[in-house]
């Protein structure tokens, strides 16, 4: 999506409620994002977004005091969970387009987040605040193949921050938009592996999740990829 420059927006805040009951105890997270209605420049939160924020909702425990990186973030709203459940959490755009970055301070702002950074990253390009990013643990991407041809970009990234991180982990969501749609052989030449999960697997498999009526009906996935084991420690 564009979101380049403009210069009155029109924003609504939507919020997000996460929820677990277990053993007579209740739990429940609420995050504010601000959506940007301009049809030019909009940025909304999508269905996969509410998904992967699902599952980090299920994993608040393992994330806390992790490192976390978010590409792509727009309205940022995976990394602005997970940053809420105590993870020390890096939110990233294109270093092309500006209204996206100060998105995700928006979102920040609205959560009362003050230690997140907000970074210029551009796919595919190995720039120094991308050789200079601290250890990660996990990295997350919210319908990042979107544009069949950046796949190979995002991918580019990914794999360079996994070998320097070989621990790590890639967690991401996404809309098969065709059935030509693949990044198997992507995956091969970047030697990564992935695990499809399973959305009943974290309760994801609703039409109305967090509050919302999304993901509504859309098929949404979720796998998570890792350097191929046998690259692992080279």
């Amino acid at each position: 999506m564009d979101c380049g420059g403009a210069e009155t927006l029109s924003i609504a805040y939507r919020v997000f409620t996460f929820e677990e009951s277990k053993q007579n105890t209740q739990e429940s997270l609420s995050v504010s994002i601000p959506e940007v209605l301009d049809p030019q420049y909009g940025m909304y939160v999508w269905p996969c977004a509410v998904v992967l924020a699902q599952y980090l909702w299920t994993q608040r425990q393992e994330l806390r005091n992790k490192t976390v990186l978010e590409l792509g973030a727009g309205v940022s709203l995976p990394g602005v969970l997970a940053a809420r459940c105590g993870a020390q959490v890096i939110l990233s755009d294109s270093a092309k387009t500006p209204l996206c970055l100060e998105n995700c301070r928006r979102s920040c702002e609205a959560n009362g987040l003050r230690d997140v950074v907000v970074l210029g990253l551009t796919w595919g390009e190995i720039s120094p605040d991308l050789v200079l990013l601290p250890k990660l643990d996990v990295i997350l991407g919210s319908d990042v193949f979107y544009e069949p041809q950046d796949f190979e970009d995002v991918l580019v990234t990914v794999a360079f921050l996994l070998r320097k991180n070989p621990r790590a982990q890639f967690w991401t969501t996404y809309q098969e938009r065709s059935a030509d749609w693949s990044i198997e052989a992507l995956l091969h030449r970047w030697k990564l592996s992935c695990v499809d999960v399973q959305l009943e697997t974290f309760d994801a498999d609703k039409a109305e999740l967090a509050g919302s009526s999304l993901p509504g009906s859309h098929g949404v996935l979720m796998m998570i990829i890792t350097l191929r084991t046998d690259d692992v420690g080279h």
